[in-house]
């Protein structure tokens, strides 16, 4: 597999690989792509550097893995559209395990990435352009964390 151009890089204090190890878990065409070590440049530790290329759900994501940085915030995140309730629960509940819940879908993993879990059906219906069903149905997901299909259909439609 050839390089992509622009990767997204995250920097991991510790435990870079085993975040890698989650994400390409949780979603299909996923794969660890290549692991390689370096020593760090600062301190002189040997094999204190880890660089992980992967690819979720068929796009490249870089973890680097370099001790203390600076903590990540909502400035950035990854965004996956589930195809279902089932698939909403099913990341929320492992990406959010040892994380915090956030509104309207957002959650932070035990490593502080922030993760957007939107079902598809939330685009299709802002998609209809109908402001008024759409207010309504946002007004819905401001009460939540994790999204319910359900509830928000049930919004859209009053």
């Amino acid at each position: 597999m050839q390089t992509a151009k622009v990767i997204t890089c995250l920097w991991f204090e510790t435990e870079g690989l085993e975040a890698a190890r989650l994400y390409c878990g949780l979603l299909p065409g996923s794969a660890i792509l290549k692991v390689e070590r370096f020593d760090h440049m600062l301190t002189g530790e040997i094999d204190a550097v880890l660089v992980i290329d992967l690819v979720l759900a068929g796009t490249p994501v870089r973890i680097l893995q370099a001790g203390p940085h600076q903590q990540h915030t909502d400035m950035a995140s990854i965004s996956v559209t589930t195809e279902d309730q089932a698939e909403t629960d099913r990341l929320w509940q492992a990406l959010g395990a040892g994380g915090k819940e956030y509104p309207c879908g957002w959650l932070a993993d035990r490593w502080g990435i922030r993760w957007q879990i939107v079902p598809r059906r939330v685009s299709e219906m802002t998609a209809t352009g109908d402001k008024r069903r759409i207010k309504a149905m946002m007004q819905a997901m401001l009460g939540m964390t994790r999204l319910d299909i359900a509830t928000l259909e049930a919004a859209f439609d009053a």
